[in-house]
């Protein structure tokens, strides 16, 4: 079956948290005018778009992204819709489905367009975390920018995600996606010390998905 692009486009257009650094190209050499190749620059948070964060981004001394264990991020997923009200924590009462694999990828449908930023999306409370940990889960996705409100400066699920060693995806794209099974391939890329690396992140259907409400 084809692969399902659950990636944002990556373009000066694309929102980014506030304060952060933005996408941009500076083209370097380029074949219309005569180089003999198109050579250009990238300047951008590892923040960006659909990414990985590292446990060192919201834990002192904790692993960077390149040392994190790779088969976190491919192998069987399941993807389960939660529909709650702006600025709210997604609790276990909210998943529409039980949770059986060990990646889950939440889709709130509370941050719709990859290219505005608001402040108003949804996020997870600690205790999912927990619950989601009991169950076997060993990385969580959501469809917002954290898995943290935007003014929780305490980054309570953050922390709980440290407790657990479990591993975070930000900024997906699942409006589209229907529920169901999935098969994840989303590996961060090997950016020694950072706190994050963005993810090109796909899914290939393992069986009938139910399409969402």
């Amino acid at each position: 079956m084809a692969f399902i692009d659950i990636s944002p486009r990556v373009s000066a257009r694309l929102a980014v948290w506030p304060g952060d650094t933005a996408p941009s190209r500076e083209v370097i050499l380029d074949l219309r005018d005569g180089a003999r190749v198109t050579l250009s620059t990238l300047h951008a948070t590892v923040h960006l778009g659909a990414h990985a964060d590292a446990p060192s981004h919201y834990g002192a001394d904790a692993p960077s992204i390149e040392s994190r264990d790779l088969s976190l991020y491919i192998g069987p997923c399941q993807v389960v819709r939660a529909p709650v009200p702006p600025r709210t924590r997604v609790s276990l009462a909210d998943l529409r489905t039980d949770v059986h694999a060990e990646r889950v990828l939440i889709a709130t449908g509370s941050f719709p367009d990859p290219e505005r930023f608001t402040e108003e999306f949804a996020a997870l409370d600690p205790a999912l975390v927990d619950a989601l940990h009991a169950r076997g889960v060993r990385l969580v996705g959501i469809d917002t920018p954290s898995v943290d409100l935007f003014d929780d400066r305490a980054l309570l699920a953050h922390h709980r995600f440290l407790a657990h060693d479990m591993a975070i995806l930000e900024g997906l794209v699942l409006r589209d996606v229907p529920e169901g099974d999935y098969e994840l391939i989303a590996p961060p890329l090997a950016l020694q010390g950072f706190d994050a690396s963005p993810v090109r992140a796909l899914l290939r259907p393992l069986t009938a998905a139910r399409e969402p409400s």
